[in-house]
């Protein structure tokens, strides 16, 4: 085996793992907003609702409602069933993600002349670089929105807004396990303090 194959073999075989293991996992920045008095919140029967404009039959928004209802349930609230008591709150739910595929800069391949001399003589050495590790990985984006109204008078009790970025490659880009993830950091603490943008882990 050639000198430069020999060498090429480990760095491959090290930029291949290091892709490999390379699963970034971006914090959940979250912004919640209520009235002064809270005392509304966490009781009484409520019912997940899309936003308008968004598909409420669709996998993806049933999957984030499943989530939001559910913790909502932990903080003490009625899921509303068909045929019981009409819920007292309406949770609205706002779903968005996005997929961005970012480019490589730069090219695939360098090389580099150096020379030097010294005691024993001179000598010119030529360097290649090959950049096989591709282009970054896309970024999965979502904007979790959800308001809590009062049924009767339309009046919304809370706000909350939750944004999450994540590689594509990640398992967390899976809207099972993300959508858990969001529910439960918009949530965090409820109802939180009004104006403050937290980061959770």
């Amino acid at each position: 085996m050639k000198p430069f194959a020999r060498a090429l073999i480990p760095a491959l075989a090290a930029g291949a793992l290091l892709q490999g293991c390379a699963t970034p996992v971006g914090p959940v920045e979250v912004t919640r907003f209520h009235l002064p008095d809270t005392a509304m919140l966490g009781r009484g029967v409520i019912r997940v609702d899309p936003a308008p404009g968004q598909d409420g039959a669709g996998i993806e928004y049933r999957t984030y409602a499943a989530a939001i209802a559910r913790e909502l349930t932990r903080l003490g609230y009625a899921e509303a069933v068909p045929g019981g008591p009409a819920p007292s709150q309406i949770a609205v739910l706002s779903v968005d993600r996005e997929t961005l595929a970012p480019q490589r800069r730069g090219s695939p391949v360098s090389v580099g002349v150096g020379g030097g001399t010294g005691s024993f003589g001179s000598g010119v050495g030529l360097g290649l670089g090959i950049n096989l590790s591709g282009p970054p990985p896309a970024q999965v984006n979502t904007r979790l929105s959800v308001a809590i109204r009062d049924r009767v008078s339309n009046q919304n009790l809370w706000e909350g807004r939750a944004q999450f970025g994540v590689s594509a490659k990640a398992p967390l880009a899976q809207t099972s396990l993300g959508a858990a993830k969001m529910a439960q950091a918009l949530f965090k603490s409820f109802p939180g303090n009004s104006g403050e943008t937290i980061i959770v882990p």
